[in-house]
């Protein structure tokens, strides 16, 4: 979450710059006292007078002369304009609105866009009822601006929202995540591996007292000790962190590669390398994890950056889809117009980034995206919703469709009249993590979590992780893996293990049933099915290790993921993707024959047995053949019951006993 002062300081300047307009020109104040004219005329000085060394006005002195010409004519309307102006720039609002509420209060006639500013501030300090008071005082100007009157009722309609939601508060507990992530700089955007091990943030370094310096931001990363327990924030890597900025950072689930903004990179700076030339202020990089060091960041290139500025990105657990924040200027406004698009990978790179539906982005500001491991829940900020004031945090789940649905707010207290901003949801769906700057913190923005209201919550997913090695010689391997949803057949997540250790893990739901298979050149590929029903039992997910056969005669495929109906040989939809990685196989490595063989567990008649083992060999075969396979590459064989790799004792050992199995000859 933002910081609260500097949104009502920004909201509130382009006030002070209205207002000035708005102060009567000498000779035709509200007041005749030529003392306190003087006095007056000499803070309006004071106040303009801004130092060109520190960029700030000179306010003890106007708010000196302007207190002093108030003593002499209490009902010096622009007298407390102006000094409602200073108490603006000084961030005490409490004063500020005072000296508005005393303007009025004279019953002299002011400005009616008085009104307005009024509303504004008061939205801005979360009094949403006073802000209703003087939006619904303004909108009845036959002569008001109509820009400012869409605002004000925008602000109406934001305040009986605010008001409504004040009466039904959501559970809402946030906990400091302690000093070894948080410091007395401000930390925020994290990101989290898709095991809940590892975290991403980002601290902006530059101590904001030194003048003329902006930000200077940097990746950190800290791992879980236990649960809720982290290790001490530390560089993610020199190759990483530079003297430009860098941060937003999203982890690939299986923490294999960074995806972050650089900003200020040097467009053109040939000292600093071409891997750091920029396509506009902020690109988007990726760098990946090989063994335990991350590669020096690479530009994501065209289409995914531009000319405009490209941040915030979040990277989908299926390793296929970027959504991020592209913005640029608002010819509407003249300011910042941020959106949400997203990008897919494809076999000839990234799509042209698409910008999401207008019931998603709006003409005001979307940020801070995040699309959850279980690929169908999408959370983000925006100021363009009807929510609390500022940016509020929302939350879109997908369709039966594929469409995204209309976005939820998270509601109060989770949002506020402050901004809300850098929210992460867990893998599991239940923790969520954000930025803060609430008092009892280590100071400026800290990270929190908070255990998120259910109906908020993502679908659950769990993960899969492990390690590919050579069985014989137990290296490591970096093999492709492929998930396959076995109730469609469609692929639904595709992964490779760190080259470096050969380890993998990827996020997946619980709604689930999944096919797996991993494939590396000079090997048998590697398959396996799994059901999650018995996962929810285990913290760990579900954990598996793929030892990779080396390519050689009387080495096997056991098809885990080929599948028949009971006491059938007619080759069920599911194992279609099986099937095709079997052919893949066979067409890649033209020179291998194999033995397709059946076998089933000890039920039923031997003969029968053998007979169906048979059949469903020839099935496999038959299939193989019908696409593409020359024939004499391929025999099949029934061996029944004859051949058990476990006792025919429990249902699950059946199970196993009934398989089709691939032999290289």
């Amino acid at each position: 979450m933002k910081n609260l002062t500097s949104k009502i300081f920004y909201t509130c300047l382009t006030m002070i710059l209205l207002v000035n307009c708005s102060v009567a020109q000498p000779g035709h104040y509200t007041s005749s006292h030529k003392k306190a004219i003087k006095l007056y005329e000499e803070g309006r000085s004071c106040f303009n007078d801004i130092s060109p060394q520190t960029g700030k006005r000179n306010l003890d002195c106007a708010e000196e002369a302007l207190l002093k010409a108030l003593e002499k004519d209490p009902e010096f309307v622009e007298a407390h304009m102006m000094l409602s102006n200073v108490y603006i720039e000084r961030k005490d609002f409490a004063k500020a609105i005072a000296q508005k509420e005393t303007m009025f209060a004279l019953g002299k006639p002011v400005s009616h866009a008085e009104y307005f500013y009024m509303a504004s501030m008061n939205m801005a300090i979360g009094d949403y009822e006073k802000c209703l008071k003087y939006a619904n005082i303004y909108i009845k100007d036959r002569n008001a601006n109509q820009e400012m009157v869409n605002k004000a009722y925008r602000y109406i309609d934001n305040c009986n929202f605010a008001i409504e939601a004040k009466k039904h508060p959501v559970a809402f507990e946030p906990i400091n995540m302690g000093p070894n992530i948080n410091s007395e700089r401000p930390e925020y955007f994290p990101s989290i591996t898709a095991d809940d091990k590892q975290l991403l943030y980002t601290r902006d370094v530059i101590d904001p007292r030194e003048i003329n310096y902006g930000h200077q931001e940097e990746i950190l990363v800290a791992e879980s000790e236990s649960p809720h327990e982290w290790t001490l924030g530390k560089s993610v890597s020199p190759n990483i962190n530079t003297v430009y900025n860098e941060g937003a950072p999203t982890f690939s689930a299986d923490g294999k590669y960074i995806i972050m903004v650089g900003c200020e990179v040097g467009y053109g700076d040939k000292d600093y390398g071409a891997d750091r030339q920029g396509y506009g202020s902020c690109d988007l990089f990726v760098s990946e994890k090989i063994g335990k060091e991350w590669t020096k960041p690479s530009n994501m290139g065209a289409p995914i950056n531009s000319a405009h500025w490209e941040t915030q990105p979040s990277f989908s657990s299926d390793g296929k889809t970027l959504y991020f924040i592209r913005g640029a200027m608002s010819k509407q406004t003249g300011g910042k117009h941020q959106d949400i698009y997203v990008s897919e990978i494809t076999a000839s790179g990234w799509s042209k980034p698409e910008r999401l539906p207008d019931y998603i982005n709006t003409p005001g500001k979307e940020e801070s995206v995040q699309i959850h491991p279980d690929g169908q829940t999408l959370y983000f900020t925006s100021d363009g919703h009807i929510g609390m004031g500022g940016t509020d945090i929302y939350m879109c789940r997908m369709q039966a469709d594929g469409t995204w649905g209309k976005p939820v707010n998270l509601g109060y207290p989770i949002n506020t009249h402050m901004d809300e901003n850098s929210l992460l949801v867990s893998s599991k769906g239940d923790i969520a993590y954000f930025a803060s700057d609430r008092e009892g913190g280590y100071g400026s923005l800290d990270l929190y979590r908070f255990k998120l209201p259910k109906e908020y919550q993502p679908i659950k997913t769990t993960y899969m992780k492990g390690f590919v090695y050579d069985s014989i010689s137990k290296e490591p391997l970096a093999a492709d893996f492929q998930l396959f949803d076995l109730k469609t057949g469609q692929l639904y997540k595709r992964a490779i293990a760190n080259s470096g250790n050969g380890e993998f893990l990827v996020a997946i739901p619980t709604n689930k049933d999944f096919g797996v298979i991993a494939e590396h050149e000079n090997y048998l590929y590697f398959s396996q099915n799994f059901s999650l029903d018995e996962l929810e039992k285990t913290e760990e997910g579900f954990i598996v290790n793929v030892p990779m056969q080396p390519i050689k005669t009387g080495s096997e495929i056991v098809l885990k993921n080929i599948f028949f109906d009971v006491d059938k040989s007619d080759l069920k939809p599911e194992s279609i993707p099986e099937l095709e990685k079997l052919k893949d196989f066979l067409t890649k490595n033209s020179s291998i024959k194999i033995e397709l063989g059946g076998h089933t567990d000890s039920d039923g008649d031997d003969a029968h047995n053998m007979t169906l083992s048979k059949n469903r060999a020839k099935a496999v075969k038959d299939w193989l053949i019908k696409h593409g396979i020359d024939e004499s590459r391929l025999t099949h064989k029934g061996y029944g019951e004859t051949e058990p790799i476990r006792p025919n004792d429990t249902p699950e050992n059946k199970a196993l006993n009934r398989r089709t199995v691939a032999k290289i000859l």
